[in-house]
C-alpha cells in the first residue's frame, strides 16, 4: 500500500521534543533557507512511540555537527520501550532508501531519502510479530521478528519503493526462547546471520538465487549473550557479547563465515572489561570496530587484523565516554564520524574518528524521546 507522507507537527509535542525559541536538542533548528538534508550527510533515529512511530532526521555538517531537520511519520507504531536490538533502522547501500521497523504494529516502512528530506513510500507487514531488525541487499529485504519464538521473513523492494512479501520466505530461528537481537546480510548477499541472546547462538542462512533463505544453521556463540555484530573484510564477522550484563564481563568474538553458512571462530571471546557490550559497528576500511557498553556508559575500540584477529585499542577497554546507557551506533560515510544513541538521557553523542582509531568528542544532541531506537547515518 502507498500511504501519504505525513510530517509531524512542528512543535513535535506528540513525541516529547520541546521547542523553546528553537529545538532543545543541543543544536539549532535549521534556518528556512537551509532546510533539507545537506550534501555533507545526515543522521536518523526513530521515536519508537506507541502513539505513532517517526523518523527524526538531522542534517550533518562537514565537521560532524548535527542540526535537527524534521520528523517523518513511518505509518506504523513503536513500543515506547527498548527493543534489545541492533539494526532497527538501516539505509540501503545507495543511501536512497531508509528502512524502519514498527515493532508495535508488526510492519516495516521504507522512506525515500532526498535532498529536501524524507518521503514515506510504503508500509508492509513484517511476516511475523514484533519486528526489531532489518537488512538489505540489492532489492532483497529481510526482517527479524522477535515475537513468539521469532522468525525471519523476506520482502522485495520494487523500483517505485513498494515492498512485497516473498511467498515462502519465512524461516524459523533455532528454537524457543531465542530472544534475537539482529539480522544482517553478509557483504556478498549470499548469507544471513542472526544473533540469539536467549540461546547463546549465532544462526546463519544461505540465501539462494531466488532470494529464499535455507533452513537455519546453528553455531554456539563463543561467549554469552551474543548481541550486535558487523562484518569486516573477507566475510569476517565481529560479535559483541553482553554476558547478561554482568559487571565488567563483556567480550567480543570474531568468526570466519564459510560459503556453506558455517562459522569458524577466529578470536574467541576477547574480554573488554566493560559492562553490557551490546551494539557493534565496523569502520568502512575494516581496521577498527567499536562496541557501546550500556552498563558502563562507554565505548570500546578494537583493532581488527587482516586475518580477523581482534585486539583492544586501549588496554582497559575504555576508548571514549558515552552518554547514559548508550545503545545504537552508526558511522557517517567514510567512517569519519561516529554517532551513538544514549537511551538513559535521550541524547546523541558524536565523535570524530582519528586515523589511529581514537575518538575525539564533538558536540552532541539532547532531548530525544524516551524509547528512541535505531540509528543510521550517511
Amino acid at each position: 500500500m502507498q500511504p501519504t507522507r505525513h510530517t509531524l507537527l512542528s512543535t513535535l509535542a506528540v513525541i516529547g521534543l520541546a521547542i523553546v525559541g528553537g529545538l532543545a536538542l543541543g543544536a539549532s533548528a535549521a534556518p528556512a533557507e537551509a532546510r533539507g538534508l545537506a550534501a555533507t550527510g545526515a543522521v536518523f533515529t526513530t521515536t519508537n512511540s506507541a502513539d505513532g512511530n517517526a523518523v527524526l532526521a538531522f542534517r550533518r555538517s562537514a565537521r560532524g555537527g548535527l542540526t535537527f531537520l524534521d520528523a517523518y511519520d513511518t505509518g506504523g507504531t513503536g513500543t515506547g520501550a527498548g527493543l534489545g536490538n541492533q539494526g532497527g533502522l538501516v539505509l540501503d547501500t545507495s543511501g536512497n532508501h531508509l528502512f524502519a521497523v514498527n515493532a508495535g504494529s508488526d510492519s516495516l516502512s521504507v522512506l525515500a531519502v532526498g535532498p529536501k528530506g524524507l518521503r514515506l513510500l510504503d508500509v508492509e507487514g513484517s511476516g511475523g510479530t514484533l519486528p526489531i531488525s532489518v537488512t538489505t541487499y540489492g532489492d532483497l529485504v529481510y526482517v527479524l521478528n522477535a515475537g513468539g519464538d521469532g522468525n525471519i521473513s523476506g520482502l522485495r523492494l520494487a523500483a517505485d519503493g513498494s515492498l512485497t512479501l516473498i511467498a515462502g520466505s519465512t524461516r524459523p530461528l533455532s528454537g524457543s526462547g531465542t530472544a534475537p537481537a539482529q539480522i544482517s546480510f553478509s557483504p556478498d548477499g549470499q548469507a544471513l546471520v542472526v544473533t540469539e541472546k536467549g540461546t547463546n547462538s549465532l544462526v546463519t542462512y544461505v540465501v539462494g538465487d531466488d532470494g529464499l533463505a535455507s533452513d537455519p544453521i546453528v553455531t554456539a556463540s563463543e561467549g554469552d549473550t551474543p548481541f550486535g555484530f558487523a562484518f569486516g573484510h573477507r566475510a569476517r564477522l565481529f560479535v559483541s557479547e553482553a554476558f547478561g550484563g554482568a559487571f565488567e564481563a563483556s567480550a567480543v568474538s570474531s568468526y570466519d563465515l564459510r560459503r556453506d553458512g558455517s562459522l569458524e571462530p577466529i578470536t574467541p571471546s576477547l574480554p573488554t572489561t566493560e559492562t553490557a557490550a551490546c551494539w557493534l559497528v565496523v569502520t568502512g576500511n575494516g581496521r577498527y570496530a567499536y562496541t557501546t557498553n550500556t552498563g558502563s556508559d562507554s565505548i570500546t575500540g578494537l583493532a581488527l587484523a587482516r586475518n580477523g584477529v581482534v585486539s583492544l585499542l586501549d588496554v582497559d577497554g575504555f576508548t571514549a565516554q558515552a552518554g547514559d546507557a548508550p545503545i545504537d551506533a552508526a558511522f557517517s560515510r567514510n567512517s569519519r564520524f561516529l554517532y551513538v544513541l544514549n537511551s538513559g538521557d535521550g541524547s546523541l553523542s558524536a565523535y570524530s574518528v582519528r586515523a589511529d582509531g581514537g575518538l575525539v568528542d564533538l558536540a552532541g544532541v539532547d532531548g530525544l524521546p524516551a524509547g528512541a531506537n535505531g540509528l543510521a547515518a550517511k
